[in-house]
């Protein structure tokens, strides 16, 4: 057949015989005159991505590395073989991430313990329990009974004060005394001094009389500069004094039952005094003594109008023989109530 015939669909190579080149390689079928390694190269972004299963990973550069989620299954590369960098920190081990990275060790959450096992006095051992519950028992008991006391000294007369009265008074006096005196219409206005002298004994037989001591005055100096001045100086002699001027009457005679306990009381706080004092002296006893009230009225202001005397107002108790009891160096605060 001619070479040139147009039936003939296929023309001689220009290299050899069959179509094929002297290097053996194979034709491109849509383009008969060009060798396949002779092809175009495509255009976009499938001419850049190399072949996974062909090129190593050590020889992918970090930044144009491809993420593996885009990698077909079958043409992935295990993460293990590729750079760490290149891979998400949840897929590497934690032993070659950073501490940042690290993830953080959740604590173990606190067990509450139950309220009622750590607070109260169930918290407390058995017998704790009991003494505790005891404890509050006598003293829940102790403040009903000081609070019906108090009640029963303030009422009007009824038949439970007239029965025990006595029993009454000496619960509430003379530490427990109620009055009103801060909230009445005219307040006192006036100074009250209680002083005292006494008749003592010597060791050698004779007799001698002591001067005024002036216990309100001793009190008012064992005060000033102290911060936190005890009941005992402060209220002891005045509560005293007015103990008995609240029972007796102008002349001295008592005025109820409380007369006779005002004076026993008044005068144990006397002789307490002149001992603290050392009025009696060394083996000196003391035998009887006698106390006044001196009585001064307050200065008005400057600006009131209101007119006050000046002139004291002295009030002297008859001389009261001291019981052995009272002399005896065992006597105290405590016991002179």
């Amino acid at each position: 057949m001619d070479a040139y015939d147009e039936g003939s669909k296929s023309g001689p190579g220009p290299d050899g015989p069959d179509g094929a080149v002297p290097d053996g390689s194979p034709r491109d079928a849509s383009r008969p005159w060009a060798l396949a390694s002779e092809a175009p190269e495509p255009e976009g972004p499938a001419a850049k991505t190399p072949d996974a299963g062909t090129v190593p990973p050590e020889s992918v550069p970090p930044e144009t590395a491809v993420p593996p989620e885009t990698v077909p299954p079958e043409t992935a590369v295990p993460p293990e073989t590729l750079p760490p960098e290149t891979l998400p920190p949840e897929t590497l081990p934690p032993e070659t991430l950073p501490a940042e990275n690290l993830p953080a060790e959740n604590p173990k959450p606190e067990i509450p313990k139950p309220e009622h096992l750590t607070s109260g006095i169930a918290a407390l051992p058995l017998r704790s329990q009991i003494a505790a519950a005891l404890a509050l028992a006598v003293v829940a008991v102790a403040a009903c009974v000081h609070l019906g006391m108090v009640f029963l000294h303030v009422a009007p007369s009824n038949t439970v004060t007239k029965q025990h009265g006595r029993a009454i008074d000496e619960w509430i006096y003379p530490e427990f005394e109620q009055n009103w005196k801060l909230f009445a219409p005219n307040p006192l206005q006036q100074n009250v001094a209680v002083q005292v002298r006494a008749l003592v004994r010597t060791s050698d037989g004779t007799s001698r009389e002591t001067g005024w001591y002036d216990l309100s005055a001793l009190d008012g100096k064992a005060i000033d500069g102290n911060p936190l001045p005890s009941h005992t100086q402060q209220n002891e002699l005045r509560r005293a004094w007015d103990f008995y001027i609240g029972t007796h009457d102008g002349q001295n005679r008592p005025a109820g039952l409380r007369g006779d306990l005002s004076e026993r009381y008044l005068r144990r706080v006397a002789v307490l005094r002149l001992h603290r004092e050392h009025a009696d002296g060394d083996g000196a006893v003391i035998e009887r003594l006698q106390v006044r009230s001196r009585t001064t009225d307050v200065p008005p202001p400057e600006w009131s109008e209101e007119k006050v005397s000046d002139k004291p107002i002295v009030r002297e108790l008859p001389w009261w023989s001291v019981p052995e009891g009272d002399r005896e160096d065992g006597l105290t605060e405590a016991s002179a109530r």
